[in-house]
């Protein structure tokens, strides 16, 4: 069995399990993953363990790409992690779904465009994965995983947008995930994406030539109507006021 393969996934819905741990890595696209019951959903810069033999059901009905690392056998951690074992050990034995850091996903990214099929680069750079992981979960703070939460909202900004798709990037059912939002964060999940919307709508203004009505659509606004009000209400100026600024 190949330890790295890259691996495409669609709308059809598979389900199975094996008795060895599995972590996945989004690349592009969003894939929708139920781990013991548990469902997520994986964006881009996006893992998630799966532990041995738990049953486990993956799909994308718009198409997603994954790096997909199996772990080999218990023997194999101790010779080659060597302090690193228990650490992973601890890690892989753990259904969780995260946001990579920027190394992470930097690593991720240069595995992916290797030649993953040399059993060198793909025991090396196994190797390194699961090092690299093991020491920064051990590091990282116990909060939402705010950096994925927001890349998904950027992503999908001209779509509308529900509490329970973010509280699926965290695996938190929808009243849990709003409570510790607004907890960590001052602001409700749905205030969160009505700013990054007027955020990057302003953006656009400024550094564009878009005509309005296609900025408040690429934001997620019904009409340039109800873009216009809620960026007048957000910063004081209407969109022609904000493109004066520039000139």
């Amino acid at each position: 069995m190949p330890l790295l393969t890259l691996r495409h996934y669609d709308q059809e819905l598979l389900s199975h399990s094996h008795e060895h741990s599995q972590v996945v890595f989004a690349l592009r696209g969003d894939l929708q993953l139920e781990v013991a019951g548990q469902e997520s959903l994986m964006a881009p810069q996006m893992m998630a363990v799966i532990p041995p033999s738990a049953v486990h059901a993956c799909g994308s009905p718009q198409g997603s790409d994954c790096l997909v690392l199996d772990v080999p056998s218990e023997s194999w951690l101790t010779e080659r992690l060597g302090r690193h074992a228990d650490a992973s050990r601890s890690l892989l034995e753990q259904n969780r779904t995260c946001a990579l850091s920027a190394r992470q996903g930097q690593l991720i990214n240069w595995l992916a465009n290797s030649p993953i099929n040399d059993p060198l680069i793909a025991e090396q750079g196994t190797i390194l994965l699961l090092a690299s992981l093991t020491a920064e979960v051990r590091s990282e703070p116990h909060g939402l995983p705010m950096a994925a939460i927001t890349a998904y909202i950027d992503q999908h900004l001209a779509h509308p947008l529900q509490v329970h798709d973010l509280a699926r990037i965290s695996g938190l059912s929808t009243a849990r995930f709003h409570a510790r939002f607004l907890a960590e964060n001052s602001i409700t999940p749905m205030d969160f994406v009505r700013q990054r919307r007027l955020q990057q709508g302003r953006q656009l203004l400024i550094s564009t030539q878009l005509p309005v009505h296609e900025v408040a659509e690429q934001t997620g606004y019904s009409s340039q109507s109800a873009f216009t009000a809620a960026l007048s209400r957000h910063c004081g100026m209407t969109p022609r006021q904000l493109r004066r600024l520039r000139e």
